[in-house]
């Protein structure tokens, strides 16, 4: 998986509990995905381990560079 310094450094640093292997499964099989005007991408999921939370990975806008990565309480999905 491909990620950014910033996800490697702060990221995971600040949320030790984030696996990189659910961002992966997201971005295989997400629930719901937006792009934002900045060009990146948002990327939503569930994840069984972490108590079926909503989990939302935000990549580069090449779809694969992982950048952040954090639970997202707000979340509903689009219709």
């Amino acid at each position: 998986m491909k990620t950014t310094r910033y996800f490697r450094e702060q990221v995971l640093r600040k949320r030790p509990y984030i696996r990189e292997e659910w961002c992966e499964r997201i971005l295989a099989n997400p629930i719901d995905r937006a792009v934002q005007p900045d060009g990146r991408i948002r990327w939503w999921g569930t994840v069984p381990e972490f108590g079926n939370r909503a989990l939302r990975v935000v990549t580069l806008a090449d779809g694969e560079t992982v950048h952040n990565a954090f639970p997202d309480r707000d979340f509903e999905a689009s219709s």
